[in-house]
This record gives structure tokens, sequence and C-alpha cells, in this order.
């Protein structure tokens, strides 16, 4: 998703380089006018025949052809997440691309640390309809997710703040709260993982209104994005100012939280309690 977004606003740069409207553009590539708007929004799948297409009527020179014929290509090799059920629009479509991400955690612990059987727990307690295999397919996609924080290729820096009332909450009861807490331990160990639990102690804070992620795509030079998930859905912010806000209330709740050490000892000592 992030490479068709990639996509997307080069074509409509070039378009806007060639001094063309969406209007004047859309019935010389036989394209509606609703239909070109949304290829530039990134709304539905670019056709490399398409992208040939426009570079063709944008008069852009055979050096760029190249580059955004293979980006086209690479923005169609359907994702990893889509054998387990999940769209391209989806949150973890974005994740995967990113290198980095910064999340806040205020319920539960977060998604990436999970155990199976934890994460199993709180997609039941949602209200959404699934069906077992559905279940089954999320929970599979969470833990495989995880893999990136151990890998050697293709490795994801986490950075996240979990709120201490997350490692109370007896989330699918004692026994899966115990395994997820030594599960957390483990994983706070990987050099790719830094733990932060920021303690009750800590009073309000920023970000208690909802947990919330940056996401950061280092190597493919965009821009950073924010994702927020609640209780009736969740939404992607890719707004400057949304992200700023977001970056300024997680260095908030982190300024707050234990240090790494610390927050390890108390998700140590509540695992053996």
């Amino acid at each position: 998703m992030v490479r068709r977004r990639m996509l997307a606003k080069q074509l409509k740069l070039l378009r806007e380089q060639a001094g063309l409207t969406l209007e004047e553009a859309a019935p010389q590539l036989d394209f509606s006018v609703s239909r070109l708007s949304r290829i530039e929004n990134a709304q539905v799948r670019i056709d490399v025949h398409w992208v040939r297409g426009m570079l063709d009527l944008y008069d852009v020179g055979g050096d760029r052809w190249t580059e955004l014929v293979e980006l086209a290509r690479e923005s169609n090799q359907p994702g990893w997440w889509k054998a387990y059920g999940l769209g391209d629009t989806s949150y973890v479509a974005f994740e995967t691309e990113a290198t980095r991400v910064q999340i806040f955690g205020l319920g539960y612990v977060t998604g990436l640390l999970q155990t199976a059987d934890y994460a199993r727990a709180l997609m039941v307690a949602v209200p959404v309809e699934r069906t077992a295999e559905q279940l089954d397919n999320e929970v599979a996609a969470r833990v495989y997710r995880q893999q990136r924080l151990t890998s050697a290729d293709n490795s994801l820096e986490l950075v996240t703040v979990i709120d201490e009332s997350a490692l109370h909450r007896t989330v699918g009861g004692p026994d899966v709260l115990r395994a997820q807490l030594e599960h957390l331990a483990r994983l706070a160990g990987l050099d790719t993982v830094t733990l932060h639990v920021l303690p009750a102690s800590a009073g309000a804070h920023a970000g208690l209104a909802s947990g919330f992620t940056i996401l950061s795509f280092a190597d493919l030079g965009e821009p950073e994005m924010a994702y927020v998930e609640h209780s009736l859905g969740s939404m992607i912010l890719d707004k400057a100012g949304d992200v700023a806000r977001a970056k300024v209330a997680f260095e908030r709740v982190l300024s707050a939280a234990l240090d790494p050490t610390e927050s390890l000892s108390l998700v140590r000592r509540l695992a053996g309690g």
C-alpha cells in the first residue's frame, strides 16, 4: 500500500508538471475523471499499462520509465497479509513497509508483542462478527508480524510505551496473562525492541484518550504517518499536523515512563506474581 501511495503521488506530480488538469488528462487516457482521481489518490490498483500510458502522455523522460514501471509492478505484488484475509488498506499493509514503529498501548499489550492466546482473547471480546476461520487467520497474522523483530534482512524497530494498567488486566484469565507477561519480558530483550512502562503513578498523561502508533519509512523516503485504533474502528492519519501532534504526545508519555531496565523489572515481577 505504501508503494502504491508513492507511485500515485509521482503520477499526480508528473501530470501537474505536464500542465494538464484531471479533466484534460482523463479522456486522453480513456479514463473517467473520477477514475484518474482515484488512481492519483491510491484508492485503486495501478496497472503497469496505465502507468506507461501516463508517462507517454506526460512526456516523461526515459530515465524515469524504468523506475516508475518497476514501482508499479512492486505495488501490485500481493502482500503476505492477503493469505490471512486482510485487505491492502489494513494497518498491517503499512506496518509491513515501515522500518520503525512507536506505539503507545493504553488498554492492552502492544499487538507486535502479543501471544496467540492473548490476541485471541482480545479479538473475541470485540463485538465484530468473525467466523472461526477468520478469527484463526487474524490471530495467525498478528503472530506472524512478530517475525520482523528477529529478522536479519527485514528488521523492524519497535519502541513501545505500555500503560501499567494493561499489565494487570487479566485478558484471557490469569494463566494467559502470566504467559503474556513472560513473552513480553523475552521480547523486551531483543535489540529491535525498546520497552517502557508508563506507571500508574504518572497520573494524567497525553495518551489517556487512546493508544496510537507512529510509523516511519526511512528506507522509502516516505513521510511518517500515525494510526489510531479505538472501540468503533481505526484511522490512518497522514497530514503533517496530525503526525506532529502524535509525535509530541508520544514524547510526553515516553518522558513520564519508566526506563527500559525498570520497565523490564516490573514486567518480570508481575509475571512471577
